[in-house]
């Protein structure tokens, strides 16, 4: 099934899980901590600019986007984690609503693949693993992107991405070095939503 990425816009930024659409389209979710880049991310794979809003406060909106692309797959911006200056209440705000797209999301069966952005530059986080382990004990399919490589040299690269494709929660899957910088990773990204989603 050809997808037109052109037609693409932002259906909703549920703030609640009852906003959470309902309709049985093919979703994928990209999950990760404060600032590990998922906005450009997004941008970069629909070849927009500024579809998904780049902030330089990382953890300043808890909404769960919905991109409808080309109506036949959804693309879901979970709200960062891990950002240390959100107070309590928005802790629990991003807990519960996060919570709610894995437990209430009326579509979950139709969840085909979760992207988990690590930063190459650090690795996994203790959040990170926390959502790791969290993806692994549901059973969920994921992938992991190594976010931001172009920050590193070549050395720093090799070491990084092998670091991270050896952790324990990882090991078994795929890891995507990915610039939203220089566009790397953008194809690899595109074939493995094509394999789960079977678009």
């Amino acid at each position: 099934m050809a997808l037109n990425i052109q037609n693409v816009n932002l259906k909703i930024s549920a703030g609640t899980p009852k906003q959470i659409p309902s309709d049985p389209r093919a979703q994928v979710a990209f999950s990760g901590r404060s600032n590990v880049g998922k906005s450009s991310l997004i941008n970069t794979l629909l070849g927009r600019k500024s579809l998904a809003r780049v902030s330089s406060s990382p953890g300043k909106t808890i909404t769960i986007n919905f991109y409808d692309v080309d109506k036949k797959l959804y693309l879901v911006d979970l709200p960062g984690y891990g950002f240390a200056k959100r107070s309590p209440e928005e802790k629990r705000q991003w807990s519960a609503l996060t919570d709610g797209f894995f437990t209430q999301n009326k579509n979950i069966d139709r969840l085909s693949l979760v992207l988990q952005l690590i930063d190459s530059r650090i690795g996994p986080t203790a959040d990170d693993e926390m959502m790791l382990d969290f993806l692994t004990q549901s059973e969920i399919p994921f992938a992991v992107v190594a976010t931001k490589i172009d920050k590193l040299n070549a050395t720093e690269r090799k070491k990084n991405l092998e670091a991270i494709s050896n952790h324990p929660l990882i090991k078994d899957v795929s890891v995507i070095p990915f610039s939203s910088l220089k566009g790397e990773g953008k194809e690899e990204l595109w074939k493995t939503i094509f394999k789960y989603t079977k678009l």
